[in-house]
């Protein structure tokens, strides 16, 4: 039988510290939460939505700890993977801890208002062959895998203009004041994870980015609950965007490629609403095993958002893989979101 990793939960106040963790429960052949950690006494801003309720938790039998008496299970040796899901503005506090001690981690996104402390961070790991793996859910993803595969083996020619949107409305009236306590509003805070979608696909070095941050309507002036970004390379164009005011905008959430040979357009991104996961191909000439011609690849039910890259992070801490952590693209994608955001030059 395979070894269950004895699991730190640390935090339960980030946006998906609920679903990660109830991902964690569906994956008990692979970890054992040993304690979650109750960030809840920093205070720090935080968004009220999908939040992780502690006194449930303790109900179903799990044990929960202060920050004092989570160091002392680190100290003690007895874990090995932790996850951080604090408020954004706690993570690399934490992860820095956790990084100190030599323990394999999934730490959420995004990862901080400035390149570092996660730029130091990450060497340390790269060095140590330290797994530090981020929060990045849409890797995870099997139609997104295709894509990224599909387009690295030249099945769409040469990419030209690459479109990724993340919009939702699932916010409550204390949303922006949440997303005004970044500096860099909702591009910072979602953007990341359009710049990971989207960095696999350019062509060229990185030439610039021009941030167009907003407010969503009816949202107060300087919030920044809403927003677009143009990203130049030297061979593709790149624009982000994302609102907190779209009705169903999870399921319009798009990712468009264009290139030479075709358009590949997945929308929605993601769906767990029981329909199948769906792509569609617009192809001048036949590629890569897809046909000419526009048709659909379907990639079946989704029935969960973080567990392949949840067990992809299991396997390498039991040993049962090598590290492939791609720490240079981690570090590439935190220094674009800052550029996207306009928090960076």
């Amino acid at each position: 039988m395979k070894r269950r990793l004895r699991t730190l939960f640390y935090g339960v106040t980030h946006e998906h510290a609920y679903g990660k963790f109830e991902t964690l429960k569906r994956l008990a052949d692979d970890f054992e939460v040993i304690a979650l950690v109750d960030d809840r006494p920093r205070g720090t801003p935080r968004s009220l939505d999908e939040r992780l309720d502690v006194e449930q938790a303790v109900r179903d039998g799990f044990r929960v700890v202060s920050e004092a008496e989570a160091d002392g299970l680190l100290d003690g040796g007895e874990i090995d993977v932790a996850f951080v899901e604090t408020a954004n503005a706690d993570l690399m506090e934490v992860a820095a801890k956790l990084v100190a001690r030599g323990i394999p981690l999934h730490c959420d996104k995004p990862c901080g208002e400035a390149p570092e402390p996660y730029r130091s961070l990450v060497e340390k790991c790269r060095a140590a062959n330290q797994p530090f793996q981020i929060g990045y859910m849409y890797r995870g993803n099997p139609a997104v895998r295709f894509a990224w595969k599909f387009v690295a083996a030249g099945g769409l020619g040469d990419v030209a203009f690459v479109e990724a949107d993340m919009n939702h409305d699932y916010g409550g009236p204390d949303y922006p004041a949440y997303i005004s306590s970044f500096r860099g509003g909702i591009l910072y805070n979602l953007g990341c994870h359009l710049v990971d979608l989207a960095l696999p696909f350019v062509r060229g070095d990185f030439l610039s980015a021009h941030p167009f941050p907003g407010d969503a309507p009816g949202d107060p002036a300087g919030s920044r609950t809403a927003g677009a970004a143009f990203l130049r390379f030297a061979g593709t164009d790149v624009l982000l965007r994302t609102s907190s005011r779209l009705p169903g905008g999870i399921f319009c959430r798009r990712l468009r490629v264009d290139g030479t040979n075709g358009t590949l357009d997945l929308c929605p991104i993601e769906r767990f609403d029981g329909g199948e996961l769906t792509l569609a191909l617009s192809l001048k000439n036949a590629a890569c095993g897809q046909p000419a011609g526009r048709h659909e690849v379907g990639f079946g039910v989704q029935a969960d958002r973080y567990a392949a890259q949840l067990l992809d992070l299991a396997a390498v801490v039991r040993g049962e893989r090598p590290n492939g952590q791609d720490y240079g693209r981690d570090l590439r994608v935190h220094e674009l979101t800052l550029q996207a955001c306009g928090l960076c030059v």
